[in-house]
C-alpha cells in the first residue's frame, strides 16, 4: 500500500516537473510587430541611421521601404517610427491615452529634473495640474497679451538697429539678430526686466540641449552601468542644468525681493506669477523652486528657441522666393500704409491673408522638432493591426509627413498659396499638418509662439527691402538643418537691408 502511494506521488511530481519544463520550452505567442530593417546583435538598428546625421531624413528613407509604422531597435530601446497621417492619427488620437507618456533617457532625465517638468512629466495627475497652471496662468490669451508692450519695445529696438546698419550699407547677420531679439523679449517676459545673467543662462541652456542632439551610449543602453559611466552626454547635460539652476535661484531671490517691494512688472512676469502661486499655497501640487526652474526650462525651449527658428526660416524661404517676398511685402505695405511704427493693435485689425499663409508654409517645411517630442507606450496595445509593446519609444516624423507627395503637391517647394485651397490649421486635427503636435501632449504654447513671431516679421517686411550679399543668388541660400533632432538652420542667414519705409526714431 505504501509503495503504491509513493508511486502515485512520484507520478504527480513527474507531471508537475514536465509541465514546468513544457512551459519553458513552448514558445510564447509571438508578437506581430511592425516591419523594420534588419538588426544586428547588441546595436540593433543603429547601423541604418549612421549614413545621414539628420536622423528624420534617414527615417523617411527607411519608412519608404518598410511602411508608415516601422519598428527599430536603437541599442536596447525599441522605437516605433510613425510616418503617415493615418498612423499619426492612430497614435495621437485613437490610442492617445496609451501613448500619453513621454520617453526619456539618461540625458533628458538630467536636464528635466528626472522628468518632473511639464513637457516630459509622466501622464497623470501631477502632469495635469502642471499643465493647468501653465495654460491658465502663463500661456492664456490674457497673459500673452499682457506682454504686448515688451514685444513692441523690443521690435522697435531691433528695427532701429537694422535701420542703422542699412544707413551705412552694412549687411546684417539675421540669425544672430533674431536670436538676440527673441531672447531679450522672452527674458523680459520671464523675469520682468532685463537680466544680467541672461547670456550665462542661455549658454548653459544651449549646452544642455545640445547633448540631446545625437545617439549616446548611455541613452542606448540604459540597463548597463558601464555604458552609464562612459556616457558623457548625461554628465554634460546635468552640468548645464546645474548652472541654469544656480542662475535661476539668484533670479528667483531677486524677484522675491521685487515682489516684496510691490514691483508691478515683477508681479506680471512668468516667475512672478509662479512665486505668487507658491506663496499662496493653494495649488494642488507644491510649486518648489525646482519646479519653477523646470517650468522655466520648458518655457525657454518652447517660447524662445522655437520662435527664433521659425523667424529665421521664414526670412530664409522668402529671400529664396522673390515672388513670394514681393507678394507678402505688397500686402503688408498696403495694410499699414502711412505708418512709421506698427503695433500689435494694428496687426489685430489688419487682414493679412497671404502673410498667414507664409507662416503656415514655413511651419510645414521647417517644423522645429521634426519628430516632435518622443512619446512612450504605456501599455501593450494594437495599432493598425500591429502589436506595440509597453515601453516602446515613439517618434512621429512630422517632417516626413509634411513632405509626403501623397498629400502635398511639390512638397519640397515653398508655396504659401497651397494653403489657400484648404482649411488646415495648427490645432492638431489635420494629421498631415502637425507643426505643434496633437492630442494630450500637444504644445500648449501656440499663442505665445505666434505672438513672438508676427509683429517682428511684419515689421521686417514692411520697413526694409532685402538683398543677398554680392554675387549670391536665391538658389544659393543654404537650407540645410543642424545635426540632431532640432531643425535649426545650419548656417547663419546674412542679408543686406535697404530701408524702404523709415521706422520712427530711426
Amino acid at each position: 500500500m505504501e509503495g503504491k502511494v509513493l508511486v502515485a506521488v512520484a507520478v504527480v511530481v513527474l507531471l508537475v516537473v514536465l509541465s514546468k519544463l513544457k512551459s519553458l520550452f513552448v514558445a510564447k505567442p509571438k508578437l506581430n510587430l511592425p516591419p523594420g530593417p534588419w538588426t544586428l546583435p547588441v546595436i540593433g538598428s543603429i547601423h541604418h541611421l549612421i549614413t545621414n546625421p539628420l536622423i528624420y531624413r534617414r527615417l523617411r528613407e527607411l519608412a519608404q521601404k518598410h511602411g508608415p509604422l516601422m519598428m527599430l531597435r536603437l541599442g536596447e530601446v525599441p522605437t516605433l517610427v510613425v510616418s503617415s497621417p493615418e498612423a499619426a492619427q492612430a497614435i495621437m488620437k485613437t490610442h492617445d491615452t496609451s501613448f500619453a507618456d513621454r520617453f526619456t533617457n539618461a540625458t533628458l532625465d538630467a536636464i528635466t529634473y528626472n522628468a518632473t517638468d511639464l513637457v516630459f512629466a509622466p501622464y497623470g495627475e501631477r502632469w495635469r495640474q502642471l499643465r493647468k497652471i501653465c495654460v491658465l496662468e502663463l500661456l492664456s490669451t490674457t497673459r500673452v497679451q499682457s506682454f504686448q508692450r515688451i514685444r513692441e519695445e523690443e521690435v522697435a529696438r531691433f528695427i532701429h538697429n537694422i535701420a542703422t546698419s542699412a544707413a551705412v550699407g552694412s549687411s546684417v547677420d539675421m540669425s544672430d539678430g533674431i536670436n538676440k531679439f527673441i531672447n531679450d523679449a522672452f527674458v523680459r517676459a520671464c523675469v520682468g526686466g532685463r537680466c544680467e545673467y541672461q547670456e550665462e543662462y542661455l549658454d548653459a541652456f544651449h549646452m544642455a540641449v545640445q547633448q540631446t542632439s545625437g545617439l549616446t551610449v548611455a541613452d542606448l543602453f540604459p540597463s548597463s552601468r558601464i555604458m552609464q559611466m562612459l556616457g558623457r552626454a548625461p554628465r554634460k547635460a546635468l552640468a548645464g542644468r546645474d548652472r541654469m539652476q544656480r542662475i535661476l535661484e539668484q533670479i528667483i531671490q531677486e524677484n522675491k525681493e521685487s515682489l516684496d517691494r510691490g514691483d508691478k512688472t515683477a508681479q506680471e512676469s512668468f516667475i512672478g506669477v509662479l512665486l505668487r502661486l507658491q506663496n499662496e499655497g493653494g495649488t494642488p501640487i507644491q510649486l518648489t523652486n525646482d519646479t519653477i526652474s523646470s517650468l522655466m526650462f520648458d518655457m525657454f525651449g518652447a517660447g524662445s528657441d522655437t520662435s527664433a527658428s521659425v523667424l529665421i526660416w521664414s526670412m530664409t524661404e522668402l529671400i529664396r522666393s522673390p515672388a513670394a517676398m514681393a507678394k507678402v511685402q505688397a500686402e503688408v505695405r498696403e495694410a499699414f500704409k502711412g505708418k512709421s511704427t506698427i503695433t500689435e493693435d494694428d496687426l489685430a485689425r489688419a487682414e493679412l491673408s497671404y502673410f498667414k499663409l507664409v507662416i503656415k508654409e514655413t511651419l510645414r517645411l521647417h517644423t522645429h522638432l521634426p519628430c516632435l517630442i518622443p512619446r512612450q507606450c504605456r501599455e501593450t496595445c494594437q495599432v493598425m493591426g500591429y502589436d506595440i509593446p509597453k515601453g516602446t519609444s515613439v517618434l512621429v516624423n512630422v517632417w516626413a509627413i509634411s513632405r509626403d507627395p501623397k498629400y502635398w503637391d511639390d512638397p519640397e517647394e515653398f508655396k504659401p498659396e497651397r494653403f489657400e485651397k484648404n482649411d488646415l490649421d495648427y490645432k492638431g486635427t489635420n494629421y498631415e499638418y502637425l507643426p505643434f503636435g496633437s492630442g494630450r501632449r500637444m504644445c500648449p504654447g501656440i499663442n505665445l509662439g505666434l505672438a513672438n513671431i508676427n509683429l517682428v516679421l511684419v515689421s521686417l517686411l514692411y520697413h526694409f527691402d532685402w538683398k543677398l550679399p554680392d554675387g549670391m543668388e536665391p538658389k544659393d541660400v543654404d537650407v540645410w538643418e543642424t545635426v540632431g533632432l532640432i531643425a535649426n538652420k545650419r548656417t547663419s542667414l546674412v542679408l543686406h537691408p535697404v530701408t524702404r519705409i523709415a521706422p520712427a526714431n530711426a
